[in-house]
């Protein structure tokens, strides 16, 4: 399960209005207990892929680094990976499952004609070959 708090989810959300229609990116800060994520902080990061970018997204791994370090440095961790998905739904496609962590949670916003829609976490197996939904919470 993770929950994102408010202050977060309006981030993400922001972030993935503002950048419509290309997809954005960023990363999602915070804590872990047994199985539930919490996250409290979210950084919207640059999409530096050079192709078409309504319908893919790339971090540039100097700002992954940089939030690790950060959240580190607070006490905390980096839970997973957000994008948006414009004029889509909130799934994880081939793509993103072959470009993914098993470690991180990867959030899927749907973005209909510049507005938020709907959103479903994804947990990649170590394999990469699946990435079953996980239970979701935002404020």
């Amino acid at each position: 399960m993770i929950e994102i708090q408010k202050q977060a989810w309006d981030v993400m959300v922001s972030h993935a209005e503002a950048t419509y229609p290309r997809e954005c990116c960023g990363v999602m800060i915070g804590s872990t207990d047994g199985g539930a994520k919490l996250v409290i902080e979210a950084r919207a990061l640059d999409n530096v892929y050079t192709g078409g970018q309504e319908d893919r997204y790339e971090i540039r791994p100097a700002d992954l680094l940089s939030c690790d370090r950060d959240a580190r440095n607070q006490g905390l961790d980096v839970i997973g990976i957000y994008h948006s998905h414009p004029d889509c739904a909130a799934y994880f496609s081939k793509t993103d499952l072959q470009n993914s962590c098993p470690w991180y949670s990867f959030v899927v916003l749907s973005i209909q004609k510049g507005k938020f829609d709907h959103a479903n976490s994804f947990l990649p197996n170590a394999e990469q070959t699946e990435a079953p939904q996980e239970e979701l919470r935002y404020s």
